[in-house]
């Protein structure tokens, strides 16, 4: 069991929570095993919008595969606002310093930085508190216009809807981005992405459409993307043309078939370069002969952001 433990400070931001906690839920209930817990220095939080929640005082004890949210809360600037006492700090940054990841959506970035996790790592939060974070935190490297960074188990997202977007890429590094890609469309969510290449997901980004056909094509190239698919095979399975799924599946999401095949073959090599395999064994793993193919298509990949 993973446990998502939610840090609720007083102001909290209902949709910076609601948002994840929602992700966390919806991927629970279809077979991952997350059990959601939420704490806070008192019993009761006053919420950013009125509204009072309860959350537990004692803080169950977190595991490194276990996850660590702190969600925004309303007007960060002013002198208090959002404030955790020490303690509280010091539980975030042992979390992490344990082997575990630590998430902030908003303004709970400043959070992480009173905590000491910002340091020599970049982040980011709301546009309109970015320079104020980076103030606070002049060791920190703020990304400014990118809706979630993440840097070695630090996890940090711009606010509001970009929580579920960050929620959805951790399921994805965690499950596969064919799992998430269920989760945001039974949330009916569009899956946005930002220009940071290594936080792009192929899958996630072309599945923010409503074309049922392409989805099924879509299904059968996740399943099985290392394996050869030929566009007749792919026809047959969804009971359509191979003239009427090109044209369905370039409409929905301006690709072919084959090339979105390739994206997912070159996301997955990467991940497992990044875990240590060399480009030919990763090319092999993901169904290339060798490496060249793989070579090309990273070397036509978009460039990540600095």
């Amino acid at each position: 069991m993973t446990r998502v433990v939610f840090l609720l400070a007083p102001g909290v931001l209902l949709l910076d929570l609601a948002g994840p906690a929602q992700v966390f839920a919806t991927a629970a209930g279809a077979g991952a095993d997350y059990r959601l817990d939420y704490v806070a220095e008192t019993a009761r939080v006053a919420s950013g919008h009125g509204l009072i929640l309860e959350a537990a005082t004692a803080w169950p004890t977190l595991e490194p595969e276990d996850l660590l949210v702190v969600p925004g809360w309303r007007a960060p600037l002013q002198p208090g606002s959002g404030g955790f006492a020490d303690p509280t700090l010091h539980r975030i940054r042992a979390h992490h310093e344990g082997g575990g990841t630590v998430v902030s959506v908003c303004s709970g970035a400043f959070a992480l930085g009173r905590a000491g996790l910002l340091e020599g790592r970049r982040c980011t939060t709301h546009h309109d508190i970015q320079h104020e974070l980076q103030r606070r935190n002049p060791g920190a490297r703020v990304i400014h216009d990118v809706l979630y960074v993440d840097d070695d188990r630090v996890l940090s997202s711009a606010g509001i809807a970009s929580g579920i977007d960050l929620a959805l890429f951790v399921l994805a590094q965690r499950h596969g981005p064919a799992f998430a890609a269920g989760v945001a469309r039974e949330m009916v969510v569009y899956a946005r992405r930002n220009g940071d290449a290594a936080q792009l997901s192929a899958l996630l980004r072309h599945r923010s459409h409503v074309d049922e056909l392409v989805h099924r094509v879509q299904d059968l190239i996740d399943r099985a993307f290392d394996q050869p698919l030929p566009l007749a095979e792919l026809a047959e399975g969804v009971h359509a043309s191979p003239r009427t799924v090109t044209r369905a599946f370039v409409a929905a999401t301006g690709l072919t078939p084959l090339r979105y095949q390739q994206l997912l073959r070159r996301e997955r090599a990467e991940y497992l370069m990044a875990q240590g395999l060399t480009a030919d064994a990763a090319a092999r793993e993901v169904g290339f002969e060798d490496a060249r193919m793989l070579r090309r298509l990273r070397a036509a990949a978009p460039a990540p952001v600095a």
